[in-house]
């Protein structure tokens, strides 16, 4: 099963609430646009089946690799996609030789090599080195007739990574005054802040498949606050803040977050063993379509249970949103953006992808 986010109107409650964060300033450039940030903040989902790739950026399942606070795994993109990916050659022996287990130097050419001539492909349908490139980097390896590289980093997700990569793409829009980019930028990381708040997105066991708790994901994320954040929900967090240290905050979020997941799966499954099964799960008509989903009486009393943990990392989301959209901009200089004659700027309403070297791609 495909994993889900919060649901249309989460992401966009998210983005559109996040707008009333900014200073003045600041506000004052998105305010004619905050209808384009609540609606595109769903774009990153529409992508997960058309893009390769996509689907990684939306989560990462932390306990993959060990247990908390997760050393194993480093913050740095290329030392983490370095040390993780299978970076193999075949020698003239035709015996295929994994370059980690050679006598090449240490984890900085390693990571050098991995920027230098991997990272940039990501996106693309494989990744490609050849041996001079190998050779380029690790001189001692002279019986190189083909190199295999495979990323295995991404099948477990790569959510702070590409936040710390989407940052950065927003801070160099700003820089530019790029508001196409600016603004589509800010509803994709959005988008992503938000997963990152979802307890079920850092972890393998993403939709209790492997607890026999299947579909809570979608029940927590979705269910919860459609149920009862409209009329529950207190939305006001304050103004936002700058972050001195970006990739440690989106590290500190991921790991915050993922201290919730127990709390998450135990409650739901305590309450399916105590609540009547006969009144655990409903049929409603959405879209002409009749749906088995949970009942609202159980759905409120996992609400309950819950202590109010939808609403904070609603509310998280939110401010770690403003955070980013206003740091970036502060980094990028505080560029004077409402001087800017919006009528001559077209907006784009279909998808783009930002590519990490800063390029655009339709489709």
């Amino acid at each position: 099963m495909a994993k889900v986010d919060w649901g249309f109107f989460g992401h966009r409650t998210i983005n559109e609430m996040a707008c009333y964060t900014l200073p003045q300033e600041l506000f004052a450039f998105y305010k004619p646009h905050v209808s384009y940030i609540r609606e595109h903040a769903v774009d990153p989902d529409m992508r997960r089946y058309a893009v390769k790739k996509e689907a990684g950026r939306h989560y990462i399942d932390i306990d993959y690799w060990g247990e908390a606070p997760f050393d194993i795994l480093p913050r740095d993109w290329d030392r983490a996609f370095a040390q993780m990916a299978h970076i193999r050659y075949i020698n003239a022996s035709n015996d295929t030789i994994t370059l980690k287990e050679c006598r090449v130097p240490g984890p900085e050419k390693m990571d050098s090599f991995f920027h230098s001539k991997v990272k940039w492909n990501y996106f693309a349908d494989e990744w490609k080195a050849n041996c001079d490139d190998l050779k380029s980097w690790f001189p001692q390896i002279n019986d190189c007739t083909e190199v295999l590289l495979h990323d295995s980093l991404t099948d477990y997700g790569i959510l702070p990574y590409s936040l710390l990569y989407s940052y950065d793409q927003l801070t160099n829009a700003f820089d530019q005054k790029n508001i196409p980019r600016i603004l589509k930028i800010s509803a994709d990381i959005g988008h992503y802040i938000g997963d990152a708040h979802v307890p079920l997105h850092t972890t393998i066991n993403y939709n209790g498949q492997l607890t026999n708790q299947d579909g809570i994901h979608a029940f927590w994320e979705s269910r919860l606050p459609e149920l009862f954040a409209l009329e529950n929900y207190d939305f006001y967090v304050g103004q936002a803040e700058y972050i001195p240290d970006v990739n440690k905050y989106f590290w500190d979020v991921i790991l915050d977050t993922h201290s919730y997941l127990d709390s998450v799966l135990l409650i739901e499954k305590r309450l399916r063993r105590e609540f009547p099964s006969d009144r655990q799960n409903c049929f409603e008509q959405r879209l002409e379509r009749t749906v088995r989903i949970e009942c609202k009486e159980f759905a409120e009393a996992y609400h309950n249970a819950l202590d109010g943990m939808v609403e904070r990392q609603m509310i998280k989301s939110i401010s770690a949103l403003g955070n980013v959209w206003y740091s970036a901009w502060v980094d990028a200089g505080q560029p004077v953006l409402t001087d800017i004659d919006f009528g001559t700027i077209e907006i784009p309403t279909d998808s783009i992808r930002i590519e990490f070297d800063g390029t655009e791609v339709h489709h």
